[in-house]
């Protein structure tokens, strides 16, 4: 199961090792993508099939889906773990991520995010002011 979130770092060559953990479930390569709030999203084969497949019956009326598709279809990338567990991040995917060194990666079952350290921090305290109330407006549709 991908949950939790572990403290990583990137390497000058854009290598970063994933959670020991999560190995086992990634298998040999994941696909990577841009994420929503700033992060990248990290699937693995199985649930990349899944996500994307929600895509072939999009229509492309719809500016927002044809928008999404393009950001999320757009830029993905299939990337290999080598001997290590480490995949070699996209340098446009990096950019898009505002990925320096630290990162975190989170684990949020179906897939991972890597956020910035400093992006994550912001976030995740601001996210957890607002928890309540977001718990409660989930909890009145049926979540």
């Amino acid at each position: 199961m991908l949950i939790g979130q572990h403290e990583h770092t990137i390497d000058t060559k854009n290598r970063m090792a994933l959670p020991a953990k999560f190995r086992g479930e990634l298998g040999d390569s994941v696909i990577i993508t841009s994420g929503v709030d700033g992060c990248l999203s990290v699937f693995t084969q199985e649930s990349w099939k899944e996500e994307s497949s929600r895509w072939n019956n999009s229509t492309i009326a719809s500016v927002e889906e044809r928008s999404v598709a393009r950001v999320m279809l757009g830029n993905a990338a299939e990337v290999l773990l080598d001997k290590l567990g480490r995949i070699l991040l996209p340098d446009y995917l990096k950019k898009i991520a505002g990925l320096d060194k630290n990162v975190v990666i989170c684990g949020l079952l179906n897939r991972l995010e890597i956020w910035d350290k400093s992006k994550w921090q912001e976030y995740s305290k601001n996210a957890e002011k607002e928890v309540e109330n977001m718990v409660s407006k989930l909890g009145n549709l049926g979540i």
